[in-house]
C-alpha cells in the first residue's frame, strides 16, 4: 500500500484546545486529543478494503486504536484521583473548624435559635454534602487500623478491648481515612 492511500484528515474543520469557540479545556487531559477511530486514520471507506488486505497495517492500527483507548482510561482515572486529592485537602482544612463547633456544642455555645448555631448547621452539611463522614464512638469494639488509642483503662470484666471514651473524632472522605479517631480504650483488667 502507498501513502497516496491515506486520506489525511482536514485540520482547517478541526477546533484545537485554546482556540475560539473549543469545548475543551485545558485542564482536562482527555479533551486534549482527538477522538480518532479506524476509520479517521484510513480516510475513507475503500481504504478500509486496502487495509484489510494488508495485515500488518489492519495490526497496527487496532493497535494504536487500543493505546489510544487505555490512554483515556488511564486520563479518566487520573483525572478522578485528582478530584478526591482535592475534596480531601479541603476536608483536611475543615477538620479544625468541625471540632471547634463540636467542642462549642458540648459547652452549651450552640444553642438552638442563635446566628452561630445556625451557621455550625450550614457548615456541617456542607461537609455531610462532600461525602465526610465521623466515625469513632463510645462502645464501639477498638480497632487498631481506624482508631488511635491516647490511653488504655484497665477495666475489670471487660472481655475484649472497647472504645470507652473520643477524644477526637476521626474522619472519612469516601475509602479514605483523613483522620484516625483519638480514643481511650477500656482494656480486660488482669
Amino acid at each position: 500500500m502507498t501513502d497516496k492511500n491515506f486520506e489525511q484528515p482536514d485540520d482547517g474543520d478541526e477546533v484545537r484546545p485554546g482556540e475560539e469557540g473549543s469545548e475543551a479545556h485545558a485542564s482536562d487531559p482527555a479533551s486534549q486529543e482527538p477522538e480518532l477511530t479506524i476509520d479517521d486514520i484510513l480516510g475513507a471507506e475503500q481504504n478500509a478494503d486496502a487495509a484489510a488486505e494488508d495485515p500488518d497495517l489492519l495490526g497496527d492500527l487496532k493497535r494504536l486504536q487500543a493505546e489510544y483507548a487505555n490512554y483515556r482510561r488511564r486520563t479518566e482515572e487520573q483525572r478522578e484521583v485528582e478530584i478526591e486529592r482535592a475534596k480531601g485537602s479541603v476536608a483536611k482544612n475543615l477538620l479544625p473548624v468541625l471540632d471547634d463547633l463540636d467542642r462549642a456544642a458540648k459547652h452549651g455555645d450552640l444553642a438552638e435559635g442563635t446566628p452561630f448555631a445556625a451557621i455550625a448547621e450550614k457548615l456541617r452539611g456542607v461537609a455531610e454534602r462532600m461525602g465526610l463522614v465521623t466515625y469513632g464512638a463510645a462502645g464501639e469494639a477498638f480497632d487498631p487500623q481506624q482508631h488511635e488509642a491516647i490511653f488504655q483503662q484497665p477495666t475489670p470484666g471487660q472481655t475484649e478491648a472497647t472504645i470507652l471514651e473520643v477524644v477526637e473524632v476521626g474522619y472519612r472522605l469516601g475509602s479514605v481515612e483523613l483522620r484516625p479517631a483519638k480514643v481511650v480504650v477500656a482494656v480486660p483488667a488482669d
